[in-house]
């Protein structure tokens, strides 16, 4: 059986989605996609059905990833069973992930960055909003998103 990983960030349109696209590309590209399964979501539903911000897709394609198959979601009550990581870009999304949370969850539910950081690749705890980055703010989250992703994998082959 799969491991299932959810990101989640606010509106599932920028950090989130990043994360889904190239931790997708890796899994894809070491022929993992049997071990690990992925969705991403936001904790608002401001734009469900939407295709991630024209900048996070830019971002990822000048990198050789596709994320034009990915859709802006709301988490769900029944994502805390369906998953085994819901994985939150930053504390008030966190914050949010643990609040909407069912008692007896399921799902391991932390920071996306606790993995790098754990695997010394990283310093940072949090994704921070790209739209507050200037022009860097969607190469700053696509180069964390990286480091968390790889620190995943790893996590997950040999956990």
């Amino acid at each position: 059986m799969a491991i299932k990983v959810l990101f989640v960030c606010m509106g599932n349109i920028c950090r989130s989605p990043t994360a889904h696209g190239v931790m997708q590309h890796k899994l894809d590209q070491r022929k993992l996609n049997h071990l690990i399964e992925l969705d991403s979501a936001g904790t608002h539903a401001y734009h469900v059905g939407e295709k991630s911000d024209p900048r996070s897709r830019a971002t990822a394609k000048s990198k050789g990833i596709d994320m034009e198959f990915i859709r802006a979601r709301k988490i769900s009550v029944n994502d805390y069973d369906d998953f085994d990581f819901v994985l939150a870009m930053d504390e008030d999304n966190l914050e949010l992930i643990k609040y909407y949370a069912p008692e007896q969850a399921n799902a391991d539910v932390r920071l996306f960055l606790d993995f790098a950081n754990q695997a010394g690749t990283c310093t940072d705890t949090i994704v921070p909003d790209p739209y507050y980055g200037g022009d860097s703010g969607f190469d700053n989250v696509f180069t964390l998103v990286d480091r968390g992703c790889d620190a995943l994998i790893e996590h997950i082959l040999n956990d």
